[in-house]
C-alpha cells in the first residue's frame, strides 16, 4: 500500500467511526476497533471508483443485514459522499 493510498484507508476508517458510527458506540476509544473490519471494503469500493449510490448501498447493507439495524439510507448517503469526495 502506498503512502497515498494508507493516507486515504485510514481516512475512510476515521470517517466510518466519527460520523457513520451506526451503533453510537465512538465515544468510548476502548473499542475503537468495531467499525474496522468494514473498512477494507470501503476503501476497495472507493479505489475502484464506486459512486456515493454504490457506497451508501453498501453501508446501508452493513447497517441492516450485518449489524441488524433498522438503517438510515439518508445518513448513509452523507456518509458516502464524504468518503466518495476523499
Amino acid at each position: 500500500m502506498t503512502y497515498k493510498e494508507k493516507e486515504l484507508y485510514d481516512a475512510i476508517d476515521e470517517i466510518l467511526w466519527k460520523d457513520w458510527n451506526p451503533i453510537n458506540i465512538n465515544d468510548n476509544e476502548n473499542i475503537r476497533d468495531e467499525y474496522q473490519s468494514y473498512t477494507p471494503h470501503v476503501f476497495k469500493l472507493k479505489i475502484q471508483g464506486a459512486d456515493i449510490v454504490k457506497i451508501a448501498r453498501h453501508l446501508y447493507n452493513v447497517e441492516t443485514i450485518n449489524i441488524g439495524l433498522a438503517g438510515n439510507p439518508e445518513h448513509c448517503k452523507i456518509i458516502a459522499k464524504k468518503i466518495y469526495e476523499l
